[in-house]
This record gives C-alpha cells, sequence and structure tokens, in this order.
C-alpha cells in the first residue's frame, strides 16, 4: 500500500508475503504500462479515496435497500485500483517522491479505513463501537509499521500471509453475506448480530497482533542495543 520503498530515513525493506502479493504484482505491472500519460500517481491516490467514498455511501445507504451494498463491493475495486496502482505507477516511472508519497499515501490509509469502517458502522449490519474498535485495531497496526519502518529499516504488509489485498477481498466476502442473510443474521440480543460478533472478533485479532508485535519488537530492539554494549 505504499508509494515507495523510502521513509524519511531511507531505503526500507518491504516484507511482504501474503498470499495474493505475486499474481498481483504481475497484474500490476501488466497495467502500469498502458495506463496513459495523463493518469499520474496522485491522480491514482486521489480516485483510492474516492473508491473509500463510495463504500462509506454504499454501506451508509443500505439501510434504504440492500442493493446499495454492490456500490460498496464496486467501491473496494476503485479503492484497490487507486491505491494499488499509485506507488506502482510511481516506481515504473520512475518518478518517485519518497518523503512525499510516504507521507501522502500512510496519512490516506488512515482516513481510508475510517471511511469504510465508519459507513459500515452506520449501516444496521455492524454496530459503529463494533466496526471503530476494529479501526483501532488497524490504525494500531499500522503505527507499529511505522514505527518499525524507522527504528528497524522494515516495513511490514503483511502478517499470517494475510495483506490489503485479502482483507479486501474478505471484506466483500463480508458484504455479499450481508446481502443474502439480512441486517438480522446470527442475532444474539437486541444490539447485537453475527456481523457485529465478526468484526469484533477481528478487531480483538488486530489489537492483540499490535501488542503481540511490540513485545516482539522491543525485545529485538532491546538485544540489538544490547550486543553494542
Amino acid at each position: 500500500m505504499t508509494e515507495n520503498d523510502t521513509d524519511a530515513t531511507g531505503p526500507l525493506d518491504r516484507i511482504q508475503q501474503n498470499i495474493l502479493a505475486k499474481g498481483e504484482r504481475q497484474l500490476l505491472n501488466w497495467i502500469c504500462p498502458r495506463l496513459p500519460r495523463w493518469v499520474t500517481p496522485d491522480k491514482l491516490t486521489g480516485f483510492g479515496v474516492f473508491g473509500a467514498l463510495v463504500v462509506f455511501a454504499g454501506y451508509a445507504l443500505s439501510d434504504w435497500s440492500r442493493q446499495w451494498l454492490w456500490v460498496a463491493i464496486l467501491g473496494y475495486v476503485f479503492q484497490w485500483f487507486g491505491d494499488s496502482l499509485d506507488g506502482s505507477l510511481a516506481r515504473w516511472r520512475k518518478i518517485e517522491r519518497p518523503k512525499y508519497g510516504y507521507f501522502i499515501d500512510h496519512s490516506v490509509d488512515g482516513l481510508v479505513i475510517l471511511l469504510i469502517m465508519s459507513g459500515m458502522g452506520m449501516s444496521n449490519y455492524v454496530r459503529m463501537d463494533a466496526a471503530l474498535f476494529a479501526t483501532v485495531g488497524y490504525l494500531l497496526l499500522s503505527i507499529h509499521a511505522y514505527l518499525a519502518a524507522r527504528v528497524l529499516a522494515e516495513f511490514k504488509l503483511s502478517y499470517f500471509n494475510f495483506g490489503p489485498t485479502e482483507l479486501r477481498f474478505l471484506l466483500i466476502g463480508l458484504t455479499l453475506a450481508m446481502m443474502v442473510l439480512g441486517p438480522d443474521a446470527g442475532r444474539t440480543d437486541a444490539r447485537t448480530t453475527g456481523f457485529d460478533w465478526f468484526i469484533g472478533v477481528a478487531a480483538a485479532v488486530l489489537n492483540a497482533l499490535f501488542i503481540w508485535q511490540t513485545l516482539v519488537t522491543a525485545r529485538r530492539l532491546d538485544l540489538m542495543e544490547r550486543a553494542k554494549d
């Protein structure tokens, strides 16, 4: 999800081991030379944000009709296209702007996840507190990735072979389940449905993963600095 392989401190070692990484990279490399010159990395970044706005609208309007969830799914496609191609195109054309790209790309990532999850929370399918709990977990992991980039020169883009593209597929699958099962699926009480439990468990995993990664990285840094003494 990055536009470049460097932050303000220098080159980064990208760690991307998600299941779809190789196939996605081949697809992006095929698309890049076929994009017209007027398509720029900045325009693609903006298109990714537009996709997130479409997702937000699809979820927020789904109370009127389940058919709006198709709009949310289309928004995920738009968001993937813009977010995945902006950095790829910059590297393909050799027009990277490392500091600018790093700052804008990751600032936009935070806005995108807020739009997607708050839109989901505004629907009848997922409670807002569950959606925001998941947002917190995602942002905490993002913070960890940015800190690790600074102190280890490593940028981790996947966990357990699961990265941003796999997350989009998971959310699209969840959205299809919403369309098929309706807002009352798996309801356990007046306020909680099966979708709430799904998002809540996912949020708990994200937050636990942040705690675990923080402990692992802290231990690694401690050993590295003790070895210098």
